[in-house]
């Protein structure tokens, strides 16, 4: 027997009967030899740490564009707390925390940079539209290892497609990962980004605690610590209450947090500072993708990649796009539209 085998008969020892076993996993889409140390899920987790779609994270939008206080989270920050409330929540019960871990860390590759605002202008600009869960998959299956993909298992692919919430309930049956890991990261992304955003709102002084809904204050806390604490606590109790069947948070935790979260999208992410940076943000995306689609010489100059076989142009450009960092992009428009200052030579024109 080796390591991974005795990996995975721990797993079968100590785990739920509702978790995912590694050995039991439906597979890959390009089957594998197996890793003589690592179970599936634990090669899965290594290859998205150690993937380029996530180290570009840290340059990434999570609500305030490229602030200069280092405080502020962005979208690499934001999959790390997502990580570590789903792996609080699955060790509690008994899931498999390294199939939890995968997909919490690989469920944003597909974010664009300047977040909601580069989506939604690839939305609006790329035929057949734009969204981040859906390119987060197409990041781990074609994009990245130079178009080889990461050739991930199906549970961590499912996970990473269902794990957006969009403005409906928190737990939506349509849209429910098959395993309870998924589900975990599907809520503990919802308790992550809803006390984090709040935290760095009150830290730019866009609003403070007392403006917060006293609804949610009383449900959830003051504190960020206080508001996690409460609703991981809730999500673990209310979770083995329904013996495995679904995971959940109680209907008043639940209801705050669906009111914390529109509360945060009226006042917060619609706040006119942030609003006026998201529409500058929107020009940039929107004039590189015109510019690139009409110049596939310049395109392939900055290094974008020819369509590939049955794709057309657009395609690899909304590609392209979607895989630069803020900074990247601020950096590429200003060559391709700004002028330079002179300094008496054409060859820096």
């Amino acid at each position: 027997m080796n390591i991974r085998e005795h990996t995975e008969e721990i797993e079968r020892k100590i785990l739920s009967p509702y978790a995912a076993l590694s050995a039991e996993s439906k597979g890959r889409r390009s089957p594998e030899e197996p890793c003589s140390i690592r179970t599936d899920f634990q090669r899965d987790r290594d290859r998205i740490i150690h993937s380029k779609s996530f180290r570009r994270m840290k340059h990434k939008t999570q609500v305030f564009l490229a602030p200069t206080d280092d405080h502020y989270r962005t979208r690499l920050t934001h999959v790390i707390e997502v990580s570590q409330i789903a792996r609080t929540i699955s060790r509690a019960l008994r899931l498999n925390e390294d199939l939890t871990e995968a997909i919490a860390l690989g469920h944003d590759l597909g974010h664009t940079p300047f977040g909601h605002a580069g989506e939604a202008a690839l939305n609006e600009l790329f035929p057949g539209g734009f969204k981040h869960v859906i390119h987060s998959l197409r990041v781990v299956d074609v994009l990245e290892r130079g178009g080889k993909g990461l050739n991930l298992t199906h549970e961590v692919r499912d996970g990473i497609a269902k794990h957006s919430k969009g403005m409906g309930a928190v737990d939506n049956p349509a849209y429910r990962p098959e395993t309870l890991e998924g589900q975990v990261v599907r809520i503990s992304d919802l308790v992550a980004y809803a006390n984090h955003d709040l935290d760095d709102a009150i830290r730019a002084r866009i609003i403070t605690i007392d403006d917060v809904p006293e609804r949610c204050v009383n449900a959830l806390g003051r504190t960020n610590s206080e508001r996690i604490n409460r609703m991981v606590t809730d999500i673990i109790t209310e979770t083995i209450r329904n013996d495995g069947e679904k995971v959940a948070a109680s209907d008043e935790v639940a209801g705050a947090m669906v009111e914390l979260r529109g509360y945060l999208f009226n006042t917060v992410y619609m706040n006119e500072k942030i609003k006026n940076n998201f529409l500058k943000a929107t020009k940039v995306i929107r004039e590189l993708y015109e510019y690139f689609c009409e110049n596939e010489e310049e395109f392939r100059k900055y290094g974008g990649n020819p369509p590939r076989e049955g794709e057309t142009h657009e395609r690899a450009v909304c590609d392209f796009i979607a895989g630069m960092t803020d900074s990247y992009a601020i950096s590429v428009y200003e060559t391709i539209f700004l002028p330079r200052r002179w300094q008496g030579d054409l060859s820096t024109l």
